[in-house]
């Protein structure tokens, strides 16, 4: 039923409990997975010039936490016998890019987290995953804490 799976990571706990079901759903259906972890390199705009200085500590930060977050991710594949691909993204939209990679991963399904956050806290933070939800063209399994 779904052949290629497309797995968002950044390290949270709903990550890693996307992972697991996002691996039992390959082993079921005998599914590829590719792996993504999107930076947005641009994520100190509008703060104010004081943040310019840490832009380079930044993403050499976010990319060094990136791949720990891929590697991690990939190693439970693999050790499970899935075939898996990672990738880290730079961009400043995040939905746009998780729809971008599962189109060009010719991906059948998305599957993510969300952090389940409400009221204000959701609005002031946004929700890549209702972002996601609300522009795919694809399935999306979103896993919730």
């Amino acid at each position: 039923m779904f052949k290629h799976l497309l797995l968002p990571v950044d390290g949270s706990a709903t990550a890693r409990l996307a992972i697991d079901k996002a691996l039992a759903l390959a082993k079921a259906f005998d599914s590829e997975v590719t792996l993504i972890y999107v930076i947005d390199p641009y994520a100190f705009t509008g703060v104010g010039t004081d943040f310019s200085y840490g832009q380079a500590e930044y993403l050499s930060a976010a990319r060094d936490e990136a791949q720990e977050a891929i590697g991690a991710a990939r190693q439970v594949f693999e050790s499970n016998g899935v075939p898996v691909k990672g990738s880290v993204v730079e961009a400043h939209s995040i939905y746009q890019a998780i729809l971008e990679a599962a189109h060009a991963a010719r991906a059948d399904l998305v599957v993510m987290g969300s952090h389940g956050r409400h009221g204000l806290e959701k609005l002031v933070l946004g929700s890549i995953t209702s972002q996601v939800l609300s522009h795919a063209d694809l399935s999306v399994l979103v896993v919730r804490e």
